[in-house]
């Protein structure tokens, strides 16, 4: 194995997978648990393996058999096994069973550690590339409460035997991270793929928590996991942790909003205050059936030519959208096809997605696809597919304040007929029922104003809006 991610350390600078299990295995006061669950029990085999062992394993299970499981374990109402929940009762258990076996009284210096994962690896069919959940519960003072990672993996080659080895080296890492770089968790993130060819396996969720990491804000990390090319899209939700995308996309109607919320306006509420409405009208409506998603790209995020991230300014739009009780995704689909696409991986449901007269303008610019053999035809085959729809917010014309909307829009010559053919089928969906006061509102000219002290910024966003951001004094708002 190689490692091959940009931006790290010569890979001979590198601590060895052996020197990493072996450092672990010489330290005297790091003693804890190994239970594996679905590709054997590759991680405590590194450090067997290192030598030494003696000292740091307490014990190494496997409960393979569902039935034997659910009697350590107990039993998943909804019959996921490979699920962050069970995660979570495999290291609490396996903690608690640490803690009672083996009294602190005589053993008043170990720092104690449970390492889990359950995981389904490839089908024998090899259509099923397989996926995961790994964590560790650990402390790094005896009379200290315990901290936990847990982490979402997905496996991208197609040998089970190469999956397993990608597992056991992330293992190592990670229990590796947790001991010695965890007053960094941004750098552990990226130590995790040491020794690994990144294109073998992919982290889509992560979360800190406990003592440890109360500093940490996950959504920045989430952030990292896009930034860093670990993954192509993460999640959070209201109350800011991360949220696997597969478990909440899974066959939900979808309606997503692009844009970058910077900050969230009259505009965006009544975009999706509107669609909704359309939504809601149609037949067998379900609102538990429906997810929302305000989607942010990574283009959005950057603050400069020079590609950095403010991750101040990153932190602030998320605060609002949460204070506003949404999911919110951030991508590295640049072009809308790629974000249908991946949704489509997930929901056979319909999906809308809700976006302004200039974004469908771009939709239909043949130069955002010269990168594809089959180019506009071929993004647009993936991006109307059956059940996609959008529903197009019209726009005022800033030079005669002409409406705009998909009837008076104006496309190049060339793709007329294709814009007709999109339009008249059905899969552009007006938006009517506009408050027309609201179109000259642009988060650009918001910004500036509340920058620049201009108080009539708090009649364009929503009020519990410019509530937060006079609370926290966000986006340079002073009082």
């Amino acid at each position: 194995m190689s490692i091959s991610l940009k931006g790290d350390q010569p890979f001979e600078n590198i601590p060895s997978v052996k020197a990493k299990a072996l450092r672990i295995n010489l330290n005297n006061h790091i003693y804890g648990t190994f239970a594996e669950i679905g590709a054997g029990q590759e991680v405590a085999r590194h450090f067997f393996r290192s030598g030494g062992a003696s000292g740091t394993i307490a014990k190494t299970m496997s409960a393979y058999d569902r039935a034997f499981s659910d009697a350590i374990y107990g039993e998943e109402p909804d019959k996921q096994y490979v699920s962050e929940s069970r995660l979570k009762k495999m290291l609490s258990h396996e903690v608690n069973l640490l803690e009672t076996r083996i009294g602190r009284k005589n053993h008043p210096d170990k720092m104690f550690f449970t390492y889990a994962n359950t995981v389904a690896t490839i089908d024998f069919a090899k259509k099923y590339k397989g996926h995961g959940w790994m964590g560790i519960k650990f402390q790094t003072d005896p009379k200290q409460d315990y901290s936990e990672i847990h982490i979402h993996v997905r496996f991208h080659n197609f040998e089970a035997k190469t999956q397993q080895e990608a597992l056991g080296v992330m293992g190592l890492n990670l229990i590796y991270g947790a001991y010695y770089k965890h007053d960094e968790p941004r750098k552990l993130l990226k130590y995790l793929y040491d020794h690994i060819d990144t294109k073998a396996i992919e982290i889509d969720t992560v979360n800190f928590s406990g003592p440890l990491f109360k500093n940490v804000d996950n959504r920045l990390i989430s952030m990292d996991l896009v930034k860093n090319g670990m993954t192509e899209a993460v999640m959070f939700g209201p109350d800011g942790n991360n949220i696997l995308p597969a478990r909440v996309l899974y066959k939900k109607h979808i309606l997503a909003i692009r844009g970058s919320f910077r900050p969230v306006t009259k505009v965006n509420e009544d975009m999706l205050d509107k669609s909704i409405e359309i939504i809601s009208h149609q037949e067998n409506y379900n609102k538990k059936e429906h997810l929302t998603v305000f989607e942010i790209t990574l283009s959005n995020l950057k603050a400069s030519t020079n590609g950095d991230i403010n991750e101040i300014d990153f932190i602030h739009r998320a605060t609002l959208l949460c204070s506003l009780g949404q999911t919110v995704m951030i991508t590295n689909f640049k072009e809308y096809y790629r974000l249908a696409e991946y949704f489509s991986n997930y929901t056979q449901e319909k999906i809308v997605l809700t976006m302004g007269v200039n974004s469908l303008i771009e939709i239909f610019d043949e130069k955002y696809y010269d990168h594809l053999s089959g180019g506009i035809l071929e993004a647009f085959g993936k991006l109307f597919f059956k059940n996609l729809k959008i529903f197009l917010y019209p726009m005022k014309n800033p030079e005669d304040g002409k409406i705009l909307n998909s009837n008076n829009l104006q496309v190049a010559s060339r793709m007329k007929n294709l814009y007709k053919f999109f339009k008249y089928n059905g899969k552009l969906i007006d938006i009517f029922s506009y408050n027309e006061d609201l179109l000259d509102i642009y988060s650009v000219k918001v910004l500036a104003m509340i920058k620049n002290g201009d108080k009539d910024w708090e009649n364009m966003l929503p009020k519990a809006v410019t509530k937060l951001i006079k609370e926290k004094q966000l986006f340079g708002y002073k009082k």
